[in-house]
């Protein structure tokens, strides 16, 4: 599961969904690969719209911020689409309600909102990696490496950029690439969980299970670790044939239902694997 700030690439399934592969019953990192590429859930408190001023429009601004606190994004969408018909010259504004029809599902509309505002400020490197990032949630990979390389010119030394940028470099099968953004985010943000979270699924991916496993363990001893942290680590552990760790790890998060049906895929897989 790559994360795009908060959220994956889809936020459609609410936990680790190895449990929704069960028709594939022997790992691979092809299943890897599909389950970061496909599933979603949120991992971190969402970014909240401190960016936009008090001055503007206070009480729509308060429950926008609080709506999509709560996972609200259609509420958030409504309050956030009356500010900017309000204030459409407002960069902030077109962010949050860019970023939150995203987080409903709606990236293509997400997209076309920051192509509008883009013609007006064409290398603003915050429109470009909302931009990227809405592609990336519409499934159009080539466009989504492409505004991101974009963003990444205007502002070098973002990590964030260069994260997101590691994700459809991946997806488009450039491992090497990746993991050099991946790298350089880290150095700009160390130990930060987005950044450990897809520079370990960029080795996996790439074959390099143990080091991924040992990000992973890194990255899960760290304060600031997140439920979606742990239940990568589950998944890569379940592949390398550590089924006891993963449950363990599952536990933590899943339901016991979900965790359940994960650990008969494990048992499958540790069988496959003798």
């Amino acid at each position: 599961m790559y994360a795009i700030d908060s959220m994956l690439l889809s936020n459609k399934m609410p936990s680790c969904p190895v449990a929704t592969t069960e028709r594939h019953r022997k790992p691979s990192l092809a299943i890897l690969a599909l389950c970061l590429l496909i599933s979603g859930c949120t991992s971190s408190p969402d970014r909240s719209l401190q960016g936009l001023t008090n001055a503007v429009d206070p009480s729509l601004r308060a429950a926008a911020m609080a709506a999509e606190s709560n996972h609200d994004y259609q509420g958030a969408i409504q309050h956030l689409s009356t500010l900017y018909q309000h204030h459409r010259e407002n960069r902030e504004i077109a962010i949050a309600l860019a970023r939150n029809l995203r987080y409903a599902g709606q990236g293509q509309t997400a997209a076309d909102l920051m192509q509008t505002t883009l013609a007006e400020d064409a290398r603003n490197p915050d429109l470009l990696l909302e931009l990227g990032k809405d592609y990336l949630a519409a499934d159009r990979i080539s466009l989504a490496a492409a505004t991101l390389t974009r963003a990444r010119d205007a502002a070098p030394d973002r990590w964030e950029i260069l994260s997101t940028l590691a994700v459809a470099l991946d997806t488009e099968g450039h491992s090497a690439e990746a993991r050099t953004a991946l790298t350089r985010a880290n150095e700009l943000a160390p130990d930060n969980p987005v950044v450990l979270n897809n520079l370990a699924l960029s080795e996996a991916v790439s074959g390099h299970l143990d080091k991924a496993i040992e990000i992973l363990e890194h990255a899960v001893d760290l304060p600031s670790a997140t439920a979606q942290t742990r239940e990568n680590l589950a998944l890569l552990l379940a592949m390398k044939g550590d089924t006891r760790q993963a449950e363990k790890l599952d536990r933590h998060d899943l339901s016991e239902e979900m965790t359940r049906a994960n650990t008969q895929i494990f048992q499958q897989w540790a069988k496959d694997l003798r």
